[in-house]
């Protein structure tokens, strides 16, 4: 059956004390709580004019809910005709959670419950319906902050601070799933600082708590009645609860709601590398004592971690003041860092650690674009020489401007272009193809044959059984550990 990741939400809660919480029994009964935070948890109701598409095996929405349920959902799919000639228009509808932050009507949702949506309104527990401003969103953490008007102060929900939750407590949701708007649900955070491949800054609170379709954007609350999570997503292979819902955390989610306040948008901190994780092979290879921290794979050109002296190869173990033991860590923990700000940034070296000083800069859309990529091999008429590396299992050529204009090289890359890979050799295994660039060796430059005859002997004086390479692919550069063969 296939799997399928099912995005809801909710928003969390910062409190002052960084303290480990101590354990709870479970209480008797969650109807206070229950009574006193439902007044600031709303629905929101979304609509979106798209063309109507209708196939034979169509079933209107509406054959599932009573008419009770319409108001709360919006009355949807009413067509319209545009004019002669025209395509007939459809009001497409949807609904989310969401809760009030500000009592002056501030309130979050989920990013994927108000995307594309020509009007957002917000409805309060006593069914009052408020047209909502999108003040800002967030797509890589899927948050959105939306204002309302009101004629009286609103409830609120304040923060908790998600790192002193552990796995076991009590947790409670609130939303509207399904349409069944004020829907509670109790369960316990099964793990924390979960990574569910949603976008590079994931940190997902596990929980039980029944989480369904319409949850999204919807808090979930420790027992003290604080935010911790925004629910945002679900593994389901039917599309209903499993007992396997994700929040996003409060400590993570906090900070951006802030900027998009201010400013509308979020900041977030940049120190231009590319990343990669550090396996087993690749800390052997590099004498590291265990497989941690983050492989710098490429230095921005004219970015911050250039002008501090950060190389290509470095392993980045800690990051103002925080260790860095798995490679997702950094870029939630630079984006948090104060931009301008100078931290120190331990690195592993050739052997040994170093502590660089660097300014954080500041993530801008044309930081995160791609470089440009390798191409497939053109047709050229001029011999080029081919070598054998037994010890790797490939053949490669040495970059001229018949290697270049035969296999789309960029001007900027230097190194040696794999042409033919052993199948049975580990250098395959670990998907090196032809067409690749070999740039580097046990972090020493290869720019030419020479160059990695030389590498090759120092690693084997070294008795060393696998060796670091740096290799470009389809634009992407990324460090591989091959064993030597024999």
């Amino acid at each position: 059956m296939k799997s399928m990741l099912k995005f809801a939400a909710a928003v969390a809660a910062v409190a002052v004390s960084t303290l480990p919480a101590s354990a709870r029994n479970a209480p008797d009964s969650f109807a206070d709580l229950a009574e006193k935070l439902s007044p600031a948890v709303v629905n929101i109701s979304t609509s979106q004019n798209v063309e109507r598409k209708k196939t034979d095996g169509d079933i209107p929405w509406d054959e599932f809910f009573p008419d009770q349920f319409q108001n709360r959902r919006g009355q949807g799919n009413q067509g319209g005709e545009g004019g002669e000639g025209a395509k007939p228009r459809q009001s497409q509808t949807s609904l989310g959670s969401g809760f009030i932050i500000d009592k002056s009507g501030y309130v979050v949702t989920n990013n994927h419950v108000i995307e594309d949506a020509d009007q957002i309104s917000v409805i309060l527990e006593d069914d009052t319906v408020l047209e909502a401003k999108l003040i800002g969103r967030d797509e890589k953490v899927d948050i959105a902050l939306l204002k309302v008007e009101a004629k009286k102060d609103l409830p609120t929900v304040s923060w908790g601070n998600s790192n002193v939750s552990r796995v076991g407590d009590w947790v409670l949701a609130i939303g509207n799933p399904f349409g069944l708007s004020g829907t509670v649900t109790t369960g316990i955070i099964s793990a924390r600082s979960r990574d569910i491949k949603a976008g590079q800054y994931d940190d997902f609170i596990q929980t039980d708590a029944s989480i369904n379709r319409g949850n999204s954007g919807g808090p979930l609350f420790n027992m003290d009645g604080q935010v911790i999570g925004v629910n945002t997503a679900i593994f389901s292979p039917s599309g209903g609860s499993v007992g396997i819902g994700f929040a996003a955390s409060s400590n993570l989610i906090r900070p951006v709601l802030e900027d998009l306040r201010k400013y509308g948008r979020t900041r977030r901190g940049w120190i231009g590398v590319q990343i990669q994780s550090v396996t087993e092979e690749i800390a052997v290879s590099l004498g590291l004592d265990k497989a941690r921290g983050a492989l710098v794979s490429r230095v921005t050109e004219n970015g911050p971690a250039t002008a501090s002296g950060i190389e290509s190869s470095d392993i980045i173990l800690n990051f103002d003041g925080k260790p860095i033991d798995k490679m997702v860590e950094l870029p939630r923990v630079v984006a948090e860092t104060g931009i301008d700000k100078t931290v120190n940034v331990t690195v592993w070296r050739k052997g040994q650690q170093k502590i660089v000083k660097l300014k954080v800069g500041e993530l801008k859309d044309e930081n995160e674009k791609a470089v440009a990529s390798l191409g497939v091999p053109k047709s050229t008429n001029e011999e080029i020489k081919k070598t054998a590396i037994k010890d790797l299992g490939v053949t490669v050529v040495e970059i001229s401007d018949a290697t270049r204009e035969k296999y789309s090289v960029p001007d900027t890359v230097r190194g040696l272009v794999v042409v033919e890979v052993d199948q049975l050799s580990d250098a395959a295994l670990k998907g090196i193809r032809p067409g690749d660039v070999i740039d580097e060796m046990q972090q020493t430059h290869i720019g030419s044959v020479s160059d990695l005859d030389n590498a090759l002997g120092k690693a084997k004086g070294g008795s060393k059984g696998t060796v670091l390479l740096r290799v470009m692919s389809g634009g992407g550069i990324r460090y591989v550990a091959v064993k030597l063969a024999g």
